[in-house]
């Protein structure tokens, strides 16, 4: 292999992997001259030039011209019987400049010096790919699904580069097959074994903000701010937005006409109930928005314990709570209060508080009730032990007991 075939085959991967040509020319020249300094002991006396558009590499040596017989290091020095043979005004003390032939290094060399090329461009390769990533965190990215697995897939960009798309990041109904186009925002970036890993998220909050701000050009133009996003992946998420604007209304913008820029996002994200509220600084009403659909009659919050107590009307109960429990969980998050709900009204004379049953019943699983809106004996025997299963972190059995217990006391 020739300087030539070599540096060419190299701008070839060069441009497959788009390194800059400047950096490229000191690599090639720092393999070079490593090489050459290994065979001479010395790089001082050598002149290398690459030229990459040409895809050649000249290498110079500098000799000094010193007295027949004189000559300490023939890799520095040449006799003067010898230079006046290249140039017969040569002088004693003057430099004799001779390029270095190719062929001089040697098979065994030029395999070596290809092999440390190729390890060069693969570690500024890498390199590369991490620095672009790394400042795209939070960033959406189309992709093309290259390979499915059980707990991950691998995505291609369109440069070519492999990024991972974990089960865990993905949405509980998505389902991709090889050759499709997923979208997924940049989560992070790791090192395993000296090479960058990309993980992308369809599960993150920053993934429904960038869907956003390419659905509605007021978020992306700063007229609206997101001021925070709770959600459950593929179920339910709730986006408090604000306007410096008084003529933009945020929730109207964010929704657009009949829900035509929220529809693409919905779609997005499988289905995924979204609701823009807007956002208050005042607690009392920022938890009443956060609730909706369910409306509030009153409020009691407790500041010291981030905690506050929401008064409904039995029929608003379950919409406060919400299929799984999600609506009033995510509620919690948004506004960043533990909320406590209650039935408004008359209670039911024959019925009991659950507080009564605390020498029966553990503290933690009266709390577990009371969570999703069940605060009476009655409450809880009137659901199916299914439903509560579904809506609390309860077991079966332990359920089960505890209704056996309840019954017990209107027996």
């Amino acid at each position: 292999m020739n300087s030539l075939e070599l540096v060419d085959s190299f701008s070839e991967f060069k441009e497959l992997k788009s390194i800059d040509k400047q950096t490229m020319q000191h690599v090639l020249e720092d393999v070079f001259r490593s090489m050459l300094k290994k065979k001479f002991n010395t790089d001082e006396h050598i002149d290398i030039i690459v030229n990459i558009d040409k895809g050649d590499v000249q290498i110079f040596i500098n000799k000094e011209i010193v007295d027949d017989g004189e000559v300490e290091d023939q890799n520095t020095e040449i006799a003067y019987s010898d230079a006046i043979k290249i140039e017969p005004d040569f002088e004693i003390g003057e430099e004799v400049t001779e390029e270095f032939r190719f062929a001089d290094f040697g098979r065994r060399n030029i395999l070596s010096l290809r092999q440390n090329l190729i390890s060069r461009i693969l570690e500024l390769e890498k390199d590369h790919l991490y620095k672009k990533y790394k400042e795209r965190v939070g960033e959406i990215i189309t992709g093309e699904v290259y390979q499915v697995w059980k707990k991950e897939i691998m995505v291609m960009d369109d440069e070519g580069n492999e990024l991972l798309l974990p089960k865990s990041e993905q949405i509980p109904s998505d389902y991709f097959k090889k050759g499709e186009t997923v979208r997924a925002v940049v989560a992070k970036v790791d090192m395993r074994n000296s090479s960058p890993v990309i993980i992308l998220s369809r599960t993150a909050p920053e993934f429904l903000e960038r869907l956003f701000e390419l659905e509605v050009p007021e978020v992306f133009d700063g007229l609206i701010t997101i001021k925070k996003i709770v959600r459950e992946p593929g179920e339910r998420a709730k986006v408090a937005v604000e306007s410096y604007d008084d003529r933009v209304d945020p929730v109207g913008a964010c929704v657009g006409m009949k829900g035509s820029r929220i529809h693409g996002i919905v779609r997005e994200l499988r289905n995924e109930n979204i609701d823009v509220i807007n956002y208050t600084s005042n607690p009392q009403l920022l938890i009443q928005r956060a609730l909706s659909p369910a409306k509030i009659s009153s409020i009691d919050i407790n500041e010291e314990d981030k905690r506050a107590k929401v008064f409904l009307k039995p029929d608003q109960v379950s919409l406060a709570i919400g299929k799984g429990g999600h609506n009033i969980k995510l509620a919690g998050k948004l506004t960043g209060y533990e909320l406590d709900v209650y039935r408004e009204g008359e209670v039911d004379v024959e019925d009991v508080d659950l507080e009564e049953f605390a020498d029966e019943i553990d503290g933690w699983i009266i709390d577990e009730l009371k969570a999703i809106g069940l605060d009476t004996a009655k409450s809880v025997i009137e659901m199916s032990v299914k439903d509560l299963v579904h809506r609390t972190d309860l077991e079966e059995e332990t359920i089960e007991e505890v209704m056996k217990i309840l019954r017990a006391e209107f027996e």
